[in-house]
């Protein structure tokens, strides 16, 4: 037993003593306070901060429990997409709210495997939510070989793993119709990725990165493919908007632009947009521009954007769920089943798409 051990003991010893009642019901009062009442716990939780002690050491804790009390999400290359990628923000917003109650906090991990530290491989979780990587990743390898419980979220589903995913192929291939019935036939494509060409692409160029990117790709792909139209596509390299603005002049800067563009994301929309109103071209009258994910930028740029929407919020408090859940099946021995969940898209029409031009 550590210095820390014992005086942790004769703390809550102390504070019993001072409540009237035993030393492991102080200790329920940190660890386990639905054992007690509300006033009790009050009481006990007023002594110790009387005191100024503020509870049992974490990693003694988490020793003697066999458990860190946290997950990890495990996100891109870089954490900055979690705090400036709308969907994401709201995503993790999900996450956290839903594990509010359950005790679990919540780590951010990086992918990157290039340093003396890995996040996936050395840092202390329960488990973790793998959200919109590379499969082939080495993250994804160390958590795998960890054996903790994983949940995938915009991943290829895999057997015995939980998933929530959304259908984005039923939501692009709206997308697409939308425009094909308004009477576009030239249509261009703005995807996003880190791998494989960039710039102006061909069909046979193409190179999709991710779940989420190759089920927009077939989507689009079912409707344009029916109505027999070969889209225009760039492809740009990144997710910032200066990236996202430079691919949308490829191919709005041209004699043969398209009249409708179905775009990766709002935020590439978004970078379409403001593309288009460098060059002086109008929409909806000239262009018309359809996004994807209905992020709250959607209804604050002008014209209001077209898009698909999916429920983040579902997406997140769902995944929360499925993780605890599987946390807590390995605590108990218990083997649960690796659901696999499919949330519906809907295609929100606002101001950005109209008929073509006559000329």
């Amino acid at each position: 037993m550590t210095g820390g051990d014992v005086a942790s003991r004769a703390t809550l010893q102390t504070i019993a003593d001072k409540v009237g009642v035993s030393r492991m019901t102080v200790s329920n009062a940190f660890s386990k306070p639905d054992q007690l009442s509300a006033a009790l716990r009050e009481r006990i939780l007023a002594t110790a901060r009387e005191i100024g002690y503020v509870g049992p050491d974490p990693a003694a804790r988490a020793l003697a429990r066999g458990t860190t009390g946290a997950v990890g999400i495990v996100l891109t290359s870089s954490l900055r997409f979690a705090f400036t990628d709308l969907v994401a923000t709201s995503f993790l917003g999900a996450i956290a709210e839903q594990l509010g109650p359950t005790g679990l906090s919540l780590t951010l991990l990086t992918s990157s495997d290039d340093g003396e530290i890995i996040p996936a491989r050395d840092v202390a979780i329960d488990g973790a939510v793998v959200y919109s990587c590379d499969p082939t990743s080495t993250a994804v390898q160390f958590l795998t070989r960890r054996r903790l419980p994983l949940v995938y979220v915009d991943q290829d589903p895999v057997e015995g793993i939980p998933a929530v995913n959304v259908d984005d192929r039923s939501g692009a291939r709206a997308a697409a119709q939308h425009l094909i019935d308004l009477g576009h036939r030239r249509i261009g494509l703005l995807l996003s990725g880190l791998h494989g060409t960039h710039g102006l692409i061909t069909p046979e160029d193409v190179t999709v990165d991710g779940h989420a990117s190759k089920q927009r790709m077939l989507g689009w792909r079912d409707a344009l493919d029916a109505a027999g139209i070969t889209p225009l596509m760039a492809r740009q390299a990144g997710t910032d908007l200066a990236q996202a603005k430079a691919a949308a002049r490829l191919l709005l800067d041209r004699p043969d632009r398209p009249t409708g563009l179905l775009c990766f994301s709002d935020a590439v929309a978004y970078g379409a947009l403001q593309a288009a109103e460098e060059l002086g071209i109008r929409v909806p009258d000239e262009l018309s521009v359809v996004g994807f994910d209905d992020n709250p930028l959607a209804v604050q740029i002008r014209p209001t954007l077209t898009t698909v929407r999916q429920d983040v919020q579902a997406k997140g408090r769902l995944s929360a769920a499925a993780l605890s859940q599987a946390i807590e099946d390995r605590r108990a021995g218990r083997s649960g089943a690796a659901e696999h969940v499919l949330l519906p898209t809907e295609l929100v029409v606002r101001g950005s798409t109209a008929p073509p031009s006559a000329g």
